[in-house]
């Protein structure tokens, strides 16, 4: 069996409200073959999010030109618990769409970096509870009657669930509504799903975002006829990262994830990550396929 993918492309994002580079920082680690078809291993480390995204497009359009598919891995969720979408009122019968669209429309992410990430979050908590929830965290000069620093309380059986499938399934992630802090995902939600969006419309039915557009299910050769790009969630810490002393653990471990792919796809072991764990009830596969999405080897 063929390889599925040409390219192995990790990226570490960052919700960084300045430019920064080093540890923290927008990570790119693009694993492809040589003319020799060796696997090599090239790291980039934009200061900014706008340098990021137009670094990921140009590597997309030059593995395009060389007719090689690409699977693009993301450090944060592509989207929100059950139920999020209906909550709000989005229109349209894709759930995750109307996720994304939603956030284009509230989101604003400067070159230089600056962003309004807290105000956004804040604006869906007023729009979802009328107060400080479900997103918190914040720093203080950040506070807002619908966004607080700290957790003001627990999801009860009413609320949006506090976490998706997929982190039940991989223990150790956070919850999509911590927005500050370390080890926190929101944020980076928030700015890092407007920017797959773009690169998802800029590419047509030649990008694929995973599960939303492929299902989640083993994928072969053939369900990628066409596919250019397969967009997908990961969380890098799922495998323990790699390196020499001295290099930033965020590049050994978009390196470490992209090394990790490789091989399995080398095995061809990687189709099957695509697909839910065994014994997945029908309805978690539902819900991750409308509204969820998953993370690429989460309890498999």
């Amino acid at each position: 069996m063929p390889r599925l993918f040409s390219a192995y492309v990790i990226v570490d994002w960052s919700a960084a409200s300045k430019p920064n580079t080093g540890a923290d920082s927008v990570w790119i680690g693009v694993l492809k073959r040589d003319v020799r078809f060796r696997l090599t291993f090239e790291a980039f480390n934009p200061p900014t999010r706008a340098e990021a995204e137009t670094r990921l497009s140009g590597l997309l359009d030059d593995f395009k030109k060389r007719s090689e598919r690409a699977l693009v891995g993301f450090d944060f969720p592509l989207g929100f618990p059950r139920g999020y979408a209906a909550a709000l009122k989005l229109p349209g019968d894709q759930a995750w769409r109307a996720a994304w669209d939603d956030l284009e429309r509230f989101v604003k992410d400067k070159a230089d970096n600056t962003n309004n990430r807290f105000g956004v979050a804040a604006g869906i908590n007023r729009r979802l509870t009328g107060g400080p929830f479900p997103f918190w965290g914040c720093p203080p000069k950040d506070t807002l009657s619908t966004l607080q620093p700290k957790k003001t309380r627990d999801h009860g059986p009413d609320d949006l669930p506090e976490l998706r499938h997929a982190e039940v399934a991989m223990k150790g992630t956070a919850s999509i509504w911590k927005t500050y802090y370390n080890g926190s995902v929101g944020g980076q939600a928030i700015l890092g799903m407007p920017a797959v969006r773009r690169i998802k419309l800029a590419r047509g039915d030649a990008a694929k975002v995973w599960p939303f557009e492929t299902g989640f299910k083993t994928l072969t050769e053939a369900d990628l006829a066409g596919v250019e790009v397969v967009l997908a969630e990961v969380w890098p810490s799922m495998i323990k990262p790699q390196g020499v002393a001295g290099e930033v653990k965020d590049l050994q471990q978009v390196r470490t994830l992209a090394e990790h792919f490789a091989r399995l796809d080398e095995a061809n072991k990687l189709g099957p990550l695509f697909g839910p764990p065994k014994g997945t009830p029908a309805e978690v596969v539902l819900d991750a396929e409308r509204e969820e999405g998953w993370i690429l080897g989460a309890g498999v």
